[in-house]
């Protein structure tokens, strides 16, 4: 690859990243949420009870960083958390009956968010770009899999 490509290349992602985040912050401020409030919902959704443990891990952040993120989403009334019965020192989180009201209209912003995201492609069928963006997510999983987050800030 030359310096033209991946020049290209790293434009259009850092485009796309800012585009996508600003259209799907609008999506999810119509709900009353946050950017990321919205994954550990539907990991909830999806997943049942989890400790916050196993939020981190699937958020793939830091505990503080859950423990901030559910402590509001609680504040909200979208989420409860209390003790785990096997391990005293989880605490586990789920979804109140607020939460899962919200469901379906995060599903529909969603549908809508993927809708406008690909509403202006002409030349790319979406099941080719789905495709082509989950084999870039894998390579960006393997590239970044030995990289310490913390020593990036």
């Amino acid at each position: 690859m030359d310096y033209e490509q991946a020049y290209a290349l790293n434009r259009a992602l850092r485009t796309i990243g800012m585009r996508h985040r600003l259209l799907a912050a609008t999506e999810l401020n119509r709900l009353g949420l946050s950017i990321g409030q919205e994954s550990l919902i539907m990991e909830l959704a999806k997943q049942g009870p989890r400790t916050q443990a196993q939020l981190a891990t699937a958020a793939g952040c830091e505990p503080p960083t859950i423990t901030s993120a559910v402590q509001k989403l609680e504040a909200l009334g979208l989420v409860s958390r209390h003790p785990s019965t096997e391990d005293r020192r989880a605490t586990v989180v789920e979804l109140t009956t607020e939460g899962e009201a919200l469901l379906e209209g995060l599903s529909a912003a969603w549908i809508h968010l993927a809708e406008s995201t690909v509403a202006g492609l002409s030349r790319t069928r979406v099941e080719d770009l789905i495709e082509a963006l989950a084999d870039l997510a894998a390579s960006l999983e393997t590239a970044s899999r030995d990289l310490d987050p913390r020593r990036l800030t």
